[in-house]
């Protein structure tokens, strides 16, 4: 791929992000679309480092919700919950990353197509996971929902 594939439109994404005037609170988002509002103390929004694991989780939990529809797998809920272990000297990084999957409607006989659609979004289709410094340590495991 050369770098004019990867600048197409098709590959841009563009947010805009203003300080509200008060605190640390910032609201913002793509010009034409949904806007939220970002609060390092997390009482207005949700802390910048909330919404990297918010943007983890649901970029996973899309991928499999799509691996598995398309693999004809019922799921009747999916819940992924992420704790993260930051550093304790700055630039407090994520040192390590904690998943654990709660899908509803899946029975025994599809238990390896779900854990197939979850290393498929860890290995190949998670673009937010890829985007992270790969020597952060990513546990994943699947509950009972």
């Amino acid at each position: 791929m050369t770098s004019t594939d990867a600048a197409a439109p098709s590959n841009l994404r563009q947010v805009r992000l203003r300080w509200t005037g008060a605190g640390m609170v910032f609201h913002g988002g793509p010009d034409e679309g949904v806007h939220l509002t970002v609060d390092s103390a997390g009482a207005e929004g949700q802390s910048p480092m909330q919404l990297l694991l918010m943007a983890l989780a649901s970029c996973m939990a899309i991928d499999v919700r799509m691996i598995l529809e398309k693999s004809r797998v019922p799921v009747d809920s999916l819940e992924v919950e992420v704790v993260g272990v930051r550093a304790a000297e700055p630039p407090r990084r994520y040192l390590s990353l904690d998943l654990v999957y709660r899908v509803g409607g899946p029975g025994d006989a599809d238990r390896s197509k779900l854990e197939r659609a979850i290393e498929l979004s860890r290995d190949k289709y998670c673009s937010v996971l890829h985007s992270l410094d790969p020597k952060i340590e990513v546990d994943i495991r699947i509950e009972p929902a």
